[in-house]
């Protein structure tokens, strides 16, 4: 008898190793799911991807389980949240995932978490605007930090949900209205911009693109994403011309991915990496190491408008400190004024939506 209910008992713990509470299971088998801990697992941060079984999700999910700073890994998605929890967790890395399906789970997925990434919404397809996608995704965004606001309102927030010049203020009104805003912890991931303009910059330059740091600033969308190449390191200068494609390229980068893809989707797994990228310098800036900075569409002073993306420092409690622009050329600031009007009615956008 001993040896049966120890068998059950393991059973039951790689139960709720996978997945949160299964009634069904429970009433079939007369099995209790019991909350696992991995034998072996590692020490480190609580981290959830809301949307994790879509397509940035998905690659998302696999990159954070290789990520040794991630102690438990949770997936939330309201469709296919199992299977991929299933697949991901073979992976032999130290992280424990657990998988949560439906909005009657999301809370469970997020107690408890440092850090939430949130890819969650619609991809945007051929001749889509980030802003068709809004309506949608403005929902979808709503709900999920209402969530985050009652279950961990101290995780620092990863945003990825596009359109991200308009959904960031959306949780921020969202945070707001629930008394839980810290703008220290709602971050805007724009980092897809930057790790393109790494990339197009070191293809003019001839150099690899781990050598260089272009920063990006203003916001996610168009206009609204001004590469300072005149800050780029490691120094260097470029033609008009060159500086001209390469902004033209950076700004319209997510377009090119589209419609490469022919229908098929968006980009996809850049963006996952690119979100691994920034999220693990959120872990590492919770961990307490020194000179963190990557650039983020945040709440902000430098500009008069209340959000805007540049460089920040990340430490323990999510934005330490924000930088200045710097010194600008001709060529960037008539970029700064063009970005500056689109962000202006983007954010009202997601106020209101919000607040009407």
């Amino acid at each position: 008898m001993q040896q049966n209910g120890d068998a059950n008992q393991r059973i039951a713990r790689i139960s709720g190793h996978l997945n949160p509470r299964n009634l069904q299971m429970e009433e079939s088998s007369g099995l209790q799911q019991v909350n696992c801990r991995a034998k072996g697992g590692s020490a480190g941060f609580r981290v959830a991807i809301l949307g994790a079984a879509g397509g940035i999700g998905q690659p998302l999910a696999m990159l954070m389980k290789m990520n040794p700073l991630v102690s438990v890994l949770h997936l939330y998605d309201v469709v296919n949240s199992p299977g991929v929890t299933a697949d991901i967790s073979h992976m032999d890395t130290g992280a424990v995932v657990r998988g949560f399906l439906g909005q009657n789970q999301l809370e469970n997925a997020l107690t408890g978490m440092d850090l939430v990434i949130i890819p969650a919404g619609v991809p945007r397809k051929p001749g889509m605007t980030r802003d068709d996608l809004f309506n949608i995704n403005a929902g979808i965004v709503k709900t999920l930090c209402e969530g985050v606001a009652k279950c961990c309102p101290k995780a620092i927030v990863n945003l990825i949900s596009n359109p991200v010049n308009s959904t960031v203020p959306i949780a921020a009104e969202v945070f707001k209205k629930s008394g839980t805003f810290d703008p220290k912890r709602l971050l805007g991931v724009t980092m897809l911009d930057v790790v393109r303009a790494n990339t197009f910059v070191a293809e003019v330059l001839g150099i690899d693109p781990r050598e260089v740091d272009v920063p990006v600033v203003g916001g996610h969308a168009g206009v609204t994403i001004l590469p300072l190449l005149s800050q780029v390191k490691p120094p260097c200068s470029f033609t008009p011309e060159e500086t001209d494609y390469l902004t033209v390229r950076i700004q319209n980068g997510g377009t090119e991915v589209v419609e490469a893809k022919a229908g098929a989707g968006s980009a996809t797994l850049s963006m996952a990496y690119a979100a691994v990228k920034f999220a693990d310098a959120c872990l590492r800036g919770l961990r307490g190491d020194a000179g963190v900075v990557q650039c983020a569409f945040v709440a902000s002073q430098v500009t008069e408008l209340p959000f805007f993306a540049s460089k920040v420092r990340l430490g323990r409690t999510g934005i330490a400190e924000i930088y200045p622009l710097g010194p600008l050329n001709a060529y960037e600031r008539i970029g700064l004024d063009k970005a500056k009007k689109e962000l202006a009615s983007s954010i009202e956008k997601g106020v209101s939506f919000i607040k009407k």
